[in-house]
């Protein structure tokens, strides 16, 4: 019987995506693959993403290290989840935060409840019903899965962290498995003249790497994936105009947040992601709409610290490969496609990846069902986050053109489904694996004045007396918590603080 089962990979490029690969594949299939990753110094990393959403959690457990050690690490911090400022009108924000929100009863979940109660005056702010909304209002955190004597999960979190940092970090963990860093940078590529795969990458220093199976991470320029195999990509600037961002670190002026802020402006919206060691901002604007350097002046004149480095422009389309997968190489990160980080799901694409490629992991034989199955599910996802970032921008009121363009803007069919049936009904529904589920729909929708004309039928079963002590017992029990917990600055000082910024940080597994 033959042997088809692959052996070689290599992964073209560093950064977080080739490290995430390294340490994924040789956490789980190790001994059985021969792993080469291949970067240069020379070429630098965007490491815009340093927001992450809870699914990294998984992520980290498969790799397999004390969460402590990678906080530490990475300089980390916690996150709660997102505050969003502006984005229905100027003088609102919401939050859209991870983890339960109240207490489902009676078949339908509890917003259907809430919906009811914020009709009839008896419904505070939906945050006040959420553990994770509460906590973070009052810059505390905790590990803690379940709230004691209640039904009421706990906190769920995801982290703050520095992307380059990160990288290295899974670098000693995928050394230290066997994984082989080569430096130095790809001159060219040969393929099999047959079948058209990619055979090896030849290095500047004249080395020649082979491999059977190709990861390709080497970022926007898609080396192997779009110069070599010219897959092809989606442009999605229909639907998202945004097509630059300045990015600029800043000092710590106070305790950082355990959450992330997006500040709308007027042709775009600035982030705020707190660390222990400095703060990252960033401005995402439309060129269209803000030249370059006013975009620049306006991030300088709002961001809270002093800046540590001179900010930076990245220049991107939004979209996605018409393949994620060609031939014998799989595109993560930036290579794969780019989606703006206002819902922090740059790193959780790459995991997405990585996690549907061992799913999915070929042999030899490299079955066209398969990759076409990788594809499919790759782009659903795409395609899906990218409708939940749609949202937030045509779902606004504010005054200034670019805005007025978004909310005038044809939307996708699948996007336009959903607020449909929730003005219609107050429901929102989750179709297959989609990443966001229906309470991080309802948080959006409603936060930025989506009204529905109705609630669930069931929701009317309580009394008014009984729907307003329902409610209240839900936020008493939730803010009495939220108050018992440590600071998010005591708990890291505490558990998992950090070396002093630019002392060595090896990774700890």
């Amino acid at each position: 019987m033959t042997d088809d089962r692959i052996r070689d990979v290599v992964i073209v490029g560093g950064g977080t995506a080739g490290w995430m690969a390294a340490a994924a594949l040789s956490a789980t299939m190790g001994d059985r693959l021969r792993i080469r990753l291949v970067e240069s110094d020379q070429i630098g990393t965007v490491g815009v993403g340093e927001a992450t959403i809870p699914a990294i959690r998984l992520f980290n457990g498969l790799v397999g290290f004390d969460e402590n050690a990678f906080v530490r690490a990475t300089q980390g911090t916690f996150k709660l989840g997102i505050e969003f400022v502006g984005w229905g009108r100027p003088d609102q924000s919401y939050m859209h935060g991870f983890g339960q929100i109240g207490q489902s009863l009676d078949l339908i979940e509890f917003w259907q409840y809430w919906l009811r109660a914020r009709r009839e005056g008896v419904a505070e702010p939906l945050g006040d019903y959420s553990f994770n909304q509460q906590a973070a209002r009052l810059g505390r955190f905790g590990r803690v899965p379940r709230i004691p004597n209640s039904d009421l999960d706990g906190i769920s979190y995801a982290f703050h962290l520095d992307a380059g940092l990160y990288a290295r970090f899974l670098r000693g963990i995928a050394e230290a498995n066997g994984v082989v860093r080569t430096e130095g940078r790809i001159t060219g590529v040969a393929r099999d003249g047959e079948s058209g795969f990619v055979r090896s990458v030849a290095l500047e220093s004249g080395e020649e790497i082979a491999g059977e199976l190709f990861l390709d991470c080497s970022g926007f320029v898609g080396l192997l994936i779009e110069r070599e195999l010219a897959t092809g990509y989606e442009d999605w600037t229909r639907w998202l105009p945004c097509d630059r961002a300045i990015a600029v670190p800043t000092r710590n002026v106070g305790a950082p947040r355990p959450y992330t802020q997006a500040i709308a402006h007027p042709a775009g919206w600035q982030w705020r992601i707190p660390l222990q060691h400095r703060t990252g901002n960033g401005h995402v604007f439309c060129s269209e709409f803000m030249r370059e350097d006013e975009a620049r002046a306006l991030l300088l004149a709002t961001v809270e610290g002093e800046p540590i480095a001179e900010p930076r422009t990245l220049r991107f389309t939004t979209g996605m490969r018409r393949k994620a997968w060609n031939a014998n190489v799989v595109a993560l990160g930036l290579s794969s496609g780019f989606l703006e980080p206002l819902e922090s799901t740059s790193i959780h694409l790459i995991q997405n990846g990585i996690a549907k490629l061992i799913s999915h992991f070929p042999d030899r034989g490299f079955a066209k069902a398969n990759t076409d199955a990788y594809n499919r599910r790759t782009a659903y996802d795409y395609e899906r986050i990218r409708d939940f970032i749609i949202l937030h921008y045509h779902a606004n009121q504010r005054p200034e053109p670019f805005w007025r363009h978004c909310r005038e803007m044809g939307i996708p069919d699948s996007l336009r489904d959903k607020i449909e049936l929730f003005r219609a009904t107050g429901r929102v529904f989750r179709e297959q694996e989609e990443l966001f589920v229906e309470v991080g729909w309802f948080q959006v929708l409603t936060g930025q004045n989506v009204e529905p004309e109705t609630y669930h039928p069931l929701a009317d079963v309580l009394t008014r007396e009984e729907l307003a002590q329902f409610l209240q017992d839900i936020r008493d029990i939730v803010a009495s918590n939220a108050a018992r917990l440590p600071s998010h600055a005591d708990f890291i000082a505490a558990s998992c603080a950090a070396q002093p910024a630019g002392a060595p940080a090896g990774a700890s597994v």
